[in-house]
């Protein structure tokens, strides 16, 4: 069952996209420190409790950037128990395509153009063989919608849900609760969350009819 409260106002005006991004970014990047501690502290430890979390063996990370949940606490929890931990890296000659790439407590890592840390070493092949992706984002609502930087690199990489949306792996936003938006505009490209974990709880998403 769903364990957060409902943020957003269900007749709450959207703001076009590219504003609605930026105020978002503003409002994350402004949480003191002390709270950003905190809630991830507690994103994290809920996300752990969670079957899904439980019964993956292969799980894909991310390196926060631009205040968003910070999830690298959980490589060396998910190695302790016999999960093999994979990040994102952008690929050097594809425009907007990322491959994932294992990553152990000695991997290499490099700084992408963005200024993000990507790992060294062979991509990982098929991504069907990743159980479970924790996703960042910018807002996000309970069908599911997920708001990016707006580059589709998460949409892109994973559009082959379209056909068949049980297909591994299982996508997990990582969020605060302010960043929930009460809906979304659905476009054809958006490849939908599971769930998402705030600092409020769980929330299981449902896509909307229609949706892949």
């Amino acid at each position: 069952m769903n364990t957060a409260p409902r943020i957003a106002p269900p007749d709450a005006p959207l703001l076009p996209l590219p504003d609605l991004r930026r105020d978002l970014r503003n409002r994350r990047r402004r949480l003191p420190r002390r709270l950003h501690r905190l809630w991830d502290r507690r994103i994290l430890q809920r996300l752990q409790r969670l079957p899904a979390w439980r019964a993956a063996r292969c799980i894909a990370l991310y390196h926060a950037a631009d205040g968003e949940v910070d999830p690298r606490m959980l490589a060396a929890r998910a190695r302790q128990s016999g999960k093999t931990v994979v990040l994102p890296r952008l690929h050097h000659h594809t425009p907007f395509w990322m491959d994932f790439v294992p990553c152990g407590a000695g991997t290499v890592l490099k700084r992408n153009r963005f200024g993000i840390a990507e790992p060294v070493g062979r991509v990982l092949r098929p991504v069907l063989r990743i159980d479970l992706v924790l996703m960042p984002l910018v807002g996000f609502d309970r069908h599911g919608g997920r708001l990016g930087m707006g580059s589709g690199y998460y949409d892109r990489r994973f559009a082959f849900k379209h056909r068949r949306l049980a297909l591994p792996p299982r996508l997990l936003g990582l969020a605060y609760g302010f960043q929930e938006i009460a809906q979304l505009p659905a476009r054809p490209w958006d490849i939908p969350l599971s769930s998402v974990v705030t600092e409020q709880g769980w929330i299981r998403c449902h896509p909307r009819r229609g949706n892949p």
